[in-house]
């Protein structure tokens, strides 16, 4: 782990300290990302991301500290919100901390740390160690700095061993050990003194421009102290009572628990409790649930089997001191508890719940652990006291569930049974919700008042976690559209300002490239620089769907909203180390006084729907009309998709002929809608819809299926000699969204592929999958043409790259001919340079029999178009081939 410099880490956890004790902070310290509490040293996350866990989406407050559109922290508290104040200080520090801070040189901080630390190179050669390392050792830095470890402690064999360990990077955990060092005089020579216990751990550290060991030690002589006064104490105490860590090992135990177990297996501290021989079926399950359960905080009690019979009532409850555990028998050496009363045995069967006993006078006489902690007081200070008056003296406030304060009553005079919910602010300010259930104890004369507290903290925030939710979304924190729309219909009227949509060109592949994490943590800075904005223009953003935005930014106009806009969007967002330019299609609706909340951020939609249709980084301003071709263009995306199963679609086929012979040898499929209201539609009018979604996959499945079809009849009808062939018109998207027709790879390895066109643009931008698809069908007999040759957007490498069979050429080189001499010197040179690569030329759009002539002298392969004869439907290709086959045999 590479540490911050000392006074910003110092400076986060004081203010943590200060400001919000029970909050975790995660801050961008220069390269990393450290996770920092105030009670807990800072730790670097696993994964290097400024991404929340989703517990803290789960429960508790998450607040951003954002500055100028850049995240620098999350800011999360479980239990207590998270003041205001301790967002903007930590904020304002983050934001002054310089990246070069964070790397500063690692020996120098080395020197000012308060424990004993010792930085060792990756050989085990000490580079720097803290003041206090050598204080502890009686050494000098000459002694050490430079020197290997084995020569600064000779015979040491099991520390080096632990050292190489994590040298290797993986931690390493000394036992802790008494140990003796002499104490250096001026003179240089050495005397014994007082020895002490240490506790050590090595770990893998990197620093500066290196890496190595960290070495810590710690100084437990007082803790081990504490537990032998804890054994003295203990010691001829006949109630089973046991010290443990919050692991569950027995640091002390009582004589009454210890003598529990046989003579032939007595019980060792420093082991496991549910290892003790005193209880039965060892290792006892039971027992080691109890201690997990005290271990996260909970109450835990049962009754144990011993391995002499009968039980042990076992309650096991933290202690006041951190990380210990406080396991206590109820009864001693296994004798049944003996209640001196009724009304102790009714609280004692509560022993799980909340619960207080007053007595006639409403003085407390019993108050349970759990009650306490509820209430925020210590049991001992309420005892005897009337808790009517007690409570209030001692800061407890009462208020009903929406929050408004009552006074505490006086018990004595409650209306016995009682059943209300209050909301209880303890005296440290922290506030529970609580259901508070009153019942009369009937002993002797006076009856007493039993009060059982049941904590609804947890089901209130739940609830309100849920109604939050319900407006919120789980990633950014920002509202959601029933959120915006909440914000704009409860907006001062009159309403003013633009809503603006957003949404992310070609996010989906992005997710793909660089993983659903890394995408996460690109809207999460996207979401924050929309809040910012918005936050700064007193409007609101939310998170509409996965990648798509909204704001609503009042007192601006459509134009001044764009251009905020674009400039909060315009520095690129980062990945991990890399940066990422993102465009958008951006909507921007005016919003004048006397329109609805829902009809403003619809039309903002509208117009960014508009914009995506026109390509990437577009915008659109709402205007009534957009709504009409907005409609009609979902309307025909919707019949789209009854097209295919309404039988709809038909393709008719434009036949190519030989040029050498006049022989026809090829068609290609041309696809066409029969609209039922709007008549035949070409492909550019409906393929734009399609391919927004998998309708593109199943348009191309149709086409290709139908077209094998069609190739079929035609084969059936010709003599066997003939090859005919068919083409039909694929993008190279989708031939990657559909895998390459992976699912029809047993239709075309049966039947044989059709020839693919693919357009000459399409194939600028390639990549090793798209020659792998390509190649994968040309082993199904597919020829690849590339269509459309010698527009602006061709690409001549792109001839030697792809397994390509031909070209065709563009329309526009053909239609010149045969006048144009410069059309006539491109054409030849188009076809020459083809046919040195192997590759077949067919001309396209021939219209004329004087371009038919021209081409055929210019030595291209094949010709298609109205000079031929135009698109044909399959019964009169057939026909045609027919007549044309009669007519050449025609004496």
């Amino acid at each position: 782990m590479t540490l911050p410099t000392s006074a910003l880490y110092t400076a986060l956890r004081d203010l943590l300290r200060v400001h919000a004790p029970g909050a975790t902070l995660l801050a961008s310290v220069g390269k990393q990302v450290l996770s920092v509490r105030a009670d807990t040293a800072p730790f670097e996350t696993p994964n290097g991301e400024l991404i929340p866990p989703d517990a803290w989406l789960d429960r508790g407050q998450l607040s951003w500290l954002t500055r100028d559109g850049a995240l620098l922290g999350l800011l999360w508290s479980e239990d207590a919100p998270v003041p205001e104040g301790a967002v903007e200080i930590l904020t304002l520090l983050l934001s002054a901390a310089s990246a070069e801070g964070a790397n500063r040189e690692a020996d120098m901080l080395i020197t000012q740390l308060p424990a004993p630390t010792a930085w060792l190179n990756a050989d085990l050669v000490f580079r720097q160690v803290s003041r206090t390392f050598l204080e502890l050792f009686g050494l000098n830095g000459t002694d050490v700095v430079g020197q290997p470890v084995q020569t600064v402690f000779p015979g040491r064999e099991d520390l080096v061993q632990s050292l190489t360990h994590a040298a290797s990077g993986r931690a390493a955990h000394f036992p802790d050990e008494y140990a003796v060092f002499p104490a250096r005089s001026e003179a240089g020579t050495g005397s014994a003194r007082a020895g002490i216990w240490l506790r050590g751990e090595a770990r893998p550290y990197f620093g500066g421009a290196s890496a190595g060991v960290l070495w810590t030690l710690q100084d437990i002589s007082g803790e081990r102290e504490e537990a032998s006064r804890l054994t003295a104490l203990l010691d001829g105490l006949e109630t089973p009572l046991a010290l443990l860590t919050d692991a569950g090992t027995v640091l002390a135990a009582s004589t009454g628990l210890s003598d529990l177990a046989p003579a032939t297996a007595p019980a060792l501290p420093g082991t496991p409790l549910w290892t003790w021989p005193c209880f039965a079926d060892l290792p006892s399950e039971l027992v080691r649930d109890l201690v997990r359960v005290a271990a996260s905080g909970g109450a835990a009690n049962g009754d144990v089997p011993l391995v002499s019979g009968g039980t042990l009532p076992l309650a096991l409850r933290r202690s006041s001191t951190p990380g210990l555990l406080v396991a206590a028998g109820l009864s001693g050496r296994g004798a049944g508890l003996q209640a001196s009363s009724s009304v102790v045995a009714q609280v004692l069967a509560l022993s799980d719940a909340a619960t207080i006993l007053l007595d006639h006078a409403g003085r407390a006489q019993l108050v349970s652990e759990q009650a306490a902690q509820l209430v925020g007081l210590d049991a001992a200070k309420l005892l005897n006291l009337s808790l009517s008056r007690v409570l209030g003296e001692l800061g407890v406030r009462l208020h009903t569930p929406e929050g408004d304060p009552i006074s505490i009553p006086d018990l004595r005079t409650l209306n016995l049974p009682m059943i209300r919910e209050l909301l209880v602010v303890r005296p440290d300010g922290v506030a529970r919700h609580m259901e508070v259930r009153a019942t009369r104890v009937e002993e002797g004369s006076k009856p007493g008042t039993l009060l059982v507290l049941r904590d609804l903290t947890a089901l209130r925030r739940a609830q309100a976690k849920m109604k939050h939710d319900a407006r919120h979304d789980a990633l950014t924190g920002l509202p959601n559209r029933p959120g915006l729309r909440e914000h704009l219909a409860a907006a001062t009227t009159p309403k003013t300002g633009s809503v603006v949509c957003l949404d992310a060109d070609g996010f989906g592949a992005l997710n793909a490239a660089l993983g659903r994490t890394a995408c996460d943590h690109l809207l999460i800075q996207l979401a924050a620089r929309l809040n910012d904005l918005a936050g700064a223009h007193g409007g609101l953003a939310a998170r509409l769907a996965d990648d798509t935005f909204a704001a609503h930014l009042p007192h601006l106009t459509s134009d001044a909203a764009v251009q905020a806009i674009q400039a909060a969007l315009q520095v690129p967002l980062r990945s991990g180390r890399r940066d990422v330019s993102l465009t958008f299609a951006l909507g921007v609706a005016h919003l004048p006084a006397d329109i609805t909340a829902d009809a403003a951020l619809a039309d903002a939609e509208i117009a960014m729907q508009h914009a995506k249709r026109q390509g990437r980084a577009q915008t659109s301003a709402f205007h009534p009309g957009l709504r009409a071709s907005v409609a009609e263009a979902y309307e025909l995306e919707d019949a789209l998709r009854s097209a295919i199963a309404g039988e709809q679609f038909t393709l008719l086929y434009q036949p190519a002929v030989r040029l050498a012979d006049g022989q026809p040898f090829s068609a290609e499929a041309l696809l066409r809608w029969n609209h039922p209201t709007l008549g035949t539609l070409a492909p550019s009018r409906f393929l734009p819809l399609a391919s927004r979604s998998d309708l593109i996959m199943q348009v191309g499945d149709w086409v290709v299926q139908e077209a094998l079809r069609g190739r079929a009849a035609v084969r059936a009808k010709l003599p066997a000699h003939i090859d005919w062939r068919v083409s039909v018109n694929l993008s190279l998207e989708e031939l990657r969204r559909s895998a390459g027709l992976e699912h029809l790879m047993p239709l075309l390895a049966q039947q044989g592929a059709p020839d693919i066109e693919v357009s000459a643009g399409s194939l600028i931008d390639h990549s090793q999958d798209t020659l792998g698809l390509l190649e994968q069908l040309r082993t199904h007999g597919a020829r690849l043409i590339v269509d459309d040759f010698g527009d602006g957007a061709s690409s001549l490498t792109a001839l030697t790259r792809f397994p390509l069979s031909g070209v065709k050429l563009h329309p526009t080189l053909t239609a010149r001919l045969p006048n144009d001499e410069r059309s006539l010197t491109l054409v030849q040179g188009t076809i020459d340079l083809a046919h040195r690569l192997g590759l077949h030329v067919t001309a396209v759009g021939v219209e004329t029999q004087d371009q038919l002539s021209v081409l055929r002298d210019l030595g291209c392969d094949a010709a298609q178009g109205y000079a031929i004869t135009p698109p044909l439907s399959a019964p009169d290709l057939s026909l045609w081939l027919t007549e044309r086959s009669a007519a050449e045999h025609t004496p």
